[in-house]
């Protein structure tokens, strides 16, 4: 019997330092896009895959992130007198599920941070999501990655062609196209130079890990910066069992980036219902403003 994917991992100890100063004191996954934080839009993702258990990975000054997702009892009960219940709903909705919160104790990298939800996770297979990288939520590929887990039982990794002067970001793969869009890997770099990678086909922030991942990250040895890579764990594990991809061809925003976090931040304002008519009159009026300054 296939376990079914319960869990997710939310790593959420980052500096946020290409953000700074605003993540100075105030956690990165918290920064809006439009009226939800990032690490929300990660979180409903999970949800709609029907994922009840989210682990949150935090570190200093990260409280935030538990204040979010806990009841606020005085706003409630503000917002209940006031008859706002559409409001009310959207506050308490994602309260009423099941978070636990883990402190990693030093920014020791992602490999390190998912090894801290090895008591929580337990023997089960699980998914990890990176707030940085919002996915358009008519999308769907974290469900699909799980019904790829259902078939083939291993872990599966999310993939994105990316252009060659942006590969050094990325681990990177090198793989067999086994089906439509499908992967078995067989090779795995990370941050490589653009003459060193095996494609140009890059590992994006969705996971879903098989429980046997831990044994292998508690091996890692820390590499470049001190860290645990999750890359070098994925590596060992494939000489031992295989590892398949998923090659998304929706919509991603890498919103760890200041110009992708601003893409999202106006096109997930030119679908929200409650702003987008006057942001959409708003941006014709400065791009005619912009464009009559050009030519004069």
């Amino acid at each position: 019997m296939i376990n079914k994917v319960r869990k997710a991992v939310f790593p959420a100890a980052g500096l946020g330092t290409r953000f700074l100063p605003a993540t100075k004191a105030s956690p990165k996954e918290m920064l809006p896009i439009v009226d939800k934080p990032l690490i929300q839009y990660a979180v409903e993702e999970a949800e709609r895959c029907h994922i009840k258990e989210f682990i949150m990975i935090t570190g200093k000054s990260k409280r935030a992130i538990e204040d979010h997702f806990d009841y606020a009892w005085e706003l409630e009960e503000n917002l209940k007198s006031k008859g706002k219940d559409a409001m009310l709903e959207e506050v308490r909705r994602l309260s009423q599920h099941q978070f636990a919160y883990i402190r990693q104790g030093a920014p020791l990298g992602l490999g390190h941070a998912i090894l801290c939800a090895r008591p929580f996770v337990k023997d089960e297979p699980f998914a990890v999501i990176l707030s940085d990288d919002i996915i358009d939520p008519d999308d769907d590929l974290l469900e699909e990655m799980i019904h790829i887990y259902n078939k083939y039982e291993a872990t599966v990794l999310a993939l994105e062609r990316v252009p060659k002067e942006e590969i050094h970001r990325y681990g990177v793969i090198g793989g067999t196209e086994i089906k439509n869009n499908i992967f078995e890997i067989t090779d795995m770099v990370e941050k490589p130079k653009p003459s060193a990678a095996p494609s140009d086909i890059a590992i994006i922030g969705r996971y879903i890990l098989t429980p046997d991942i831990f044994e292998f990250l508690a091996k890692t040895q820390p590499g470049k910066g001190g860290e645990i890579q999750l890359t070098d764990a994925l590596k060992a594990l494939l000489k031992k069992k295989p590892v398949y991809g998923y090659l998304f061809q929706g919509k991603r925003y890498d919103a760890g980036d200041k110009i992708g976090y601003l893409r999202a931040t106006v096109e997930f304002a030119l679908r929200n219902p409650g702003v987008k008519d006057q942001f959409r009159e708003y941006l014709l009026s400065t791009f005619s403003s912009i464009m009559s300054n050009k030519e004069s």
